[in-house]
């Protein structure tokens, strides 16, 4: 593992400590960032994301956890000897959770990053003290949560691609949403910035990539025992989240948040909302 000298990072009334560095997997460097102490909450970001996308989170959350954040493989600023596995996520995550001696976090997936996380629960049961899904089923086809999941996908997804085809003549980037675009220009135009930070990463394959692999059923979330807390967007144009509720019931611990006005990513959106609902999950923990 290769770490840079560990910093304090200025909070009101006080500071936390910041570390960051590599850690370094056969094929791949994993860049991460650990700010603040007390019990572990990890970060994954999802696909026009890296890192830095949760920025107001850590803000948030940091005077009292310590706040992982990381890019995937390939997601600057780390590095894949080829283009990213899905497959290597949870991998990579253990390997983090390794180097920095972290045990029973709380993993927080958005979209993308569902994949590492439900994942990681499904291979390493009993390693995570809870998990938040943020508009993902990560490798769980929806629509295998029965008659009803299959019912309610049909009629988000003819709706969604009606409003992703009006966005993009917009330039509204989709994971955003035209809400955002609209009342939060800068935000949007941030969102953006960082998605395009990883130039050299074919994020269109990586994405057919996910969506071939996600035909695992969903009777697999009863596998997770962890507490899990479901996070949508109400607008959400990317994920199905009308099959969230039915996702959270497959499994022991599950429950179900919807985020009013945001879209697919309202830890970004509504961050507000969004650190309400987790800091409510964890204080039940």
């Amino acid at each position: 593992m290769t770490e840079f000298p560990t910093q304090p990072l200025a909070l009101p009334g006080g500071s936390a400590p910041r570390r960051r560095g590599f850690v370094d997997r056969p094929d791949a460097r994993i860049y991460f960032e650990a700010v603040g102490e007390g019990p572990a909450l990890v970060f994954g970001h999802g696909l026009g994301g890296n890192h830095l996308s949760w920025w107001r989170q850590v803000g948030h959350f940091a005077a009292t956890h310590c706040c992982v954040t990381f890019s995937h493989r390939g997601f600057f600023p780390s590095e894949v000897a080829d283009q990213p596995d899905p497959a290597a996520y949870a991998g990579d995550l253990a390997a983090l959770l390794d180097r920095l001696r972290i045990e029973a976090p709380v993993f927080i997936g958005q979209s993308m990053g569902g994949w590492t996380g439900i994942d990681f629960a499904l291979h390493h049961p009993g390693r995570l003290r809870g998990l938040v899904l943020s508009a993902t089923s990560g490798p769980i086809d929806p629509a295998s949560a029965g008659p009803a999941a299959a019912a309610r996908l049909a009629q988000w997804a003819a709706e969604a691609q009606t409003a992703r085809a009006a966005g993009a003549a917009r330039g509204v980037h989709p994971a955003a949403g035209a809400r955002m675009a609209e009342e939060q220009p800068a935000l949007h135009l941030l969102y953006r910035t960082v998605d395009e930070l990883s130039p050299g990463l074919d994020k269109e394959a990586l994405r057919r990539r996910m969506f071939a692999a996600r035909t695992r059923p969903a009777s697999e979330l009863g596998h997770i025992s962890a507490p899990t807390l479901w996070i949508t967007g109400a607008e959400d144009v990317v994920f199905a989240a009308p099959v969230a509720s039915l996702l959270a019931a497959q499994m022991p611990r599950a429950r179900h948040v919807e985020i009013a006005g945001a879209g697919h990513s309202p830890y970004f959106e509504r961050p507000d909302a969004f650190n309400a609902a987790l800091a409510e999950f964890l204080a039940a923990l």
